[in-house]
Formats: C-alpha cells, sequence, structure tokens
C-alpha cells in the first residue's frame, strides 16, 4: 500500500473494523517513512460468473437482474426487504466458487428459497420458469407441488 503524501510502500496497520455493510473492511494505516496516517478499504474481488441461457448463449451474472426478479415474485406481499436480501445472501453462497452456471441451475436456487418462504412468490416464479401458457397449468403445478 502506497502512501498517499510519500508514496513510500513501508506501512503499519493501526486498526481494521468492517464497514456497517459488512462488506468491506476498513484499514487505518500509518506510513513508516512519514507518519502520514490514511485510510484504506479492501474489498474481496468477485469473480466474474457466466451464465448458460437457455438457448446456449452466455451472459455475465447480474445481481440487480436477479434481484429484480424475486423482488416481482414478492410483489404486495409480506416480505421484507431484509427478507429477500438474505434470499440473495443463500443463492449467492451457493454460487461462489462457480465460474460458469446455467439459468436453470439459478432458477432451482431461488425456488429452493422462495417456497421457504412464501407460496405465492414461489407459484409467481414458477410461472415464468416453468412457462405457464394458462390456468390448468397453474392447477396442475399447485396439485403436485402443495396436494392441493
Amino acid at each position: 500500500m502506497y502512501c498517499p503524501t510519500c508514496w513510500n510502500t513501508d506501512t503499519k496497520v493501526l486498526d481494521s473494523r468492517i464497514t456497517e455493510d459488512g462488506k468491506s473492511i476498513k484499514r487505518r494505516r500509518e506510513c513508516l517513512n512519514c507518519s502520514n496516517r490514511f485510510n484504506t478499504f479492501e474489498k474481496y474481488e468477485k469473480v466474474s460468473l457466466m451464465i448458460e441461457k437457455t438457448l446456449g448463449k452466455m451472459e455475465e451474472y447480474n445481481e440487480e437482474k436477479l434481484y429484480g426478479s424475486i423482488l416481482k415474485a414478492f410483489n404486495k406481499r409480506w416480505v421484507s426487504v431484509k427478507i429477500i436480501d438474505n434470499v440473495m445472501f443463500h443463492i449467492e453462497q451457493k454460487l461462489v466458487n462457480k465460474r460458469k452456471i446455467t439459468s436453470r441451475e439459478i432458477w432451482e436456487y431461488v425456488l429452493e428459497e422462495l417456497k421457504k418462504i412464501d407460496e405465492v412468490a414461489y407459484i409467481r416464479y414458477a410461472s415464468v420458469y416453468y412457462d405457464f401458457q394458462n390456468g390448468n397449468d397453474y392447477v396442475a403445478f399447485i396439485k403436485k407441488e402443495f396436494g392441493k
């Protein structure tokens, strides 16, 4: 780490703290050459994850796109943003060490999480995943999944 004042590379860490969002570490440093004190932030580097779409097209993983689709499933439901963030966390934990994944695998991860939380959101997401064409598709799915 370079000192922003004298560009010396010899610094020592005085204090380390996790940031409020829990996604980075703030370090207080001191230059061993000029005694200047400064802060640095350390973040983990996300490795690019490629998604193989249904028709074979490759696309880079987009966290916002996945989050948006999950939000739509929970539209006008009782679920808080904190719970939705938790769903995203669980899904992304499954993606951590992967370089390539199919969209089908991601859909299955999402469905697995939604089923634990809210049946309506689960059915909404499944209707897109399984491409329901009419009411009979919904009825058949609900009977199969919930025995109702």
